[in-house]
């Protein structure tokens, strides 16, 4: 049975993503007329190569072709999530603490410069459900918010986050080796 775009399609590929051995970053349907459905995925190391792209996609074709799960007319863009990688679930917030992110929130919280919902700032990680950053900008005020409450997220890309990604890399072309 088919579904609508608006309806939320984490739980229809999520077992399919993850049974081709993938983890989902994030899904969404984009556009208007021309739809894409767009999958943001990455292996379980944190990688995700060309290959892997392909991989996903054939296996995510086959599910559509024989399953039909979305109605009408779209077409599927699978990538990995980049670098600078948008930040979907309350682990990223822990796995990426110490790096800079622009957080936009649905309601704003309230900080010392008074209420805002838009940050650029250092993650801190979790406690318990909450967000706990930490804004530069107002004095190094920590400030936290419930994860739920994340509306966009996103790193931001700095020089120590591409030292990271570079030392991730290298790490897994010696551990393949």
């Amino acid at each position: 049975m088919a579904i609508s775009a608006a309806t939320n399609l984490d739980p229809i590929f999520e077992p399919v993503i993850e049974q081709a051995g993938f983890k989902l970053v994030r899904l969404r349907m984009m556009g208007g007329a021309n739809r894409i459905l767009q999958v943001m995925a990455e292996r379980p190391d944190g990688g995700m190569d060309v290959d892997d792209c392909a991989a996903l996609s054939h296996a995510l074709l086959d599910f559509i072709e024989a399953q039909d799960p979305i109605e009408g007319e779209y077409e599927i863009e699978v990538s990995s999530p980049g670098i600078d990688r948008p930040l979907t679930r309350p682990m990223d917030f822990s796995r990426w603490s110490g790096h800079e992110a622009r957080i936009e929130l649905h309601a704003p919280v309230e900080t010392p410069a008074g209420p805002r919902k838009r940050f650029r700032a250092t993650l801190l990680g979790l406690d318990g459900q909450d967000v706990v950053i930490r804004d530069t900008s107002l004095s190094s005020a920590d400030i936290r918010f419930a994860f739920r409450n994340v509306a966009n997220a996103k790193l931001v890309l700095t020089d120590k986050l591409i030292n990271e990604d570079l030392k991730t890399r290298k790490s897994s072309a010696t551990q393949e080796k």
